[in-house]
């Protein structure tokens, strides 16, 4: 499934800053921080970022440090998204909405699994 498909609508940087009640810049600092992954989409491509990172108008709680140990295991933006996005039976469901409920201790050691 293409990742277009896996999230339910797409942000643009502004947007997710109006979203978060945060500055653009400070949206874009917590993208080179790693904290915050967002891949290009449309034409002319500008960065998005899936709903379905934001969770009560904040980022999801363990979203970085699910991004740090994916990324730790080699995965790009777009992997990573695509895992975060797709159902996983031993989570169960989907890693961000475990992390939305909550679970984001249990989708950090999942994304561990996947590096060794």
């Amino acid at each position: 499934m293409a990742l277009d498909e896996l999230a339910s609508g797409w942000l643009t940087l502004p947007e997710l800053a109006d979203t978060l009640a945060l500055p653009v810049s400070r949206v874009r600092q917590l993208l080179r921080e790693g904290k915050l992954v967002a891949v290009e989409r449309g034409t002319p491509p500008v960065k998005q970022v899936p709903v379905e990172l934001v969770h009560d108008g904040q980022l999801l709680k363990g979203l970085a440090g699910a991004l740090t140990v994916l990324r730790d295991a080699g995965y790009d933006d777009g992997q990573a998204l695509r895992w975060l996005l797709t159902e996983d039976d031993a989570i169960p469901g989907r890693p961000v909405d475990a992390m939305a409920a909550g679970r984001d201790t249990a989708v950090k050691r999942r994304a561990q699994v996947l590096a060794f």
